[in-house]
């Protein structure tokens, strides 16, 4: 996996993205712990350990040259991936084209076609409102008020109120719209910039959402399985294994 060095991910708690900064992260049982070369990735492969590097731009392709390449940075925008990255490539949600940008396409909107894999077109485009949970909308995501450096004491898991300040971003307090769950919520010290989404609050309540993976991200998750599967001929039997 790449990353950036300062991930701007608000479900830290199930993210690999913290293996940035905590060095390893394991999510649901898996780990990833953060490499500084890419000689240092086959060891961990060998361990059952996912590497993940600082690469922005992705120049490990390049050494490493992978049979699937999966674009999930979710910028709503191609910001550089080519259907010639890799035998596979797969490109999340909107921006690519199948066909074209990338071999597939898969859907990451909530909804009915949730999920989809696409071999044709693209996804469904950005409509800027988050997908329902609960009844909620846009008043469950957090964006910051202005650009700056954000800080919170507040932990993820944490019940809030409706109007709660939850952190600052430099001097402006930002507030829950509703009452639930802090489900994410970005990492202090980030900087952020006006509108981006820096929480998220789980209207249901369920403090064990905060720390397992959402139905939404397992669901895409089947979908790369099924894409490489369908790409390169392989039996449901092996892809078990």
């Amino acid at each position: 996996m790449t990353e950036i060095e300062r991930p701007l991910a608000v479900r830290r708690m199930v993210s690999f993205c913290e293996a940035v900064h905590e060095g390893a992260w394991s999510v649901e049982g898996i780990t990833a712990c953060r490499i500084s070369g890419l000689d240092e990735a086959t060891r961990l492969w060998d361990e059952r350990v996912i590497p993940i590097i600082v690469d922005p731009m992705n120049e490990s392709r390049h050494r490493i040259k992978p049979d699937v390449t999966v674009d999930a940075i979710l910028a709503k925008e191609n910001l550089g991936t080519t259907i010639g990255d890799a035998p596979l490539v797969i490109g999340m949600g909107p921006g690519f084209l199948a066909g074209q940008d990338v071999h597939y396409v898969i859907e990451t909107a909530r909804g009915h076609d949730l999920a989809r894999l696409i071999t044709k077109g693209g996804a469904s485009h950005n409509t800027g409102v988050p997908g329902d949970i609960g009844g909620h909308t846009i008043k469950r995501v957090i964006r910051a008020p202005a650009s700056g450096v954000f800080e919170s004491g507040l932990e993820i898991g944490r019940l809030v109120d409706e109007g709660e300040v939850v952190g600052r971003v430099d001097a402006h307090e930002v507030r829950a719209a509703l009452r639930g769950v802090l489900r994410g919520l970005i990492r202090p010290g980030i900087s952020v910039t006006e509108g981006l989404k820096i929480g998220d609050v789980d209207p249901r309540g369920v403090t064990s959402h905060c720390f397992t993976i959402s139905e939404k991200a397992r669901a895409i998750g089947g979908t790369v399985l099924e894409a490489i599967m369908m790409r390169f001929n392989v039996p449901v039997s092996r892809a078990l294994v």
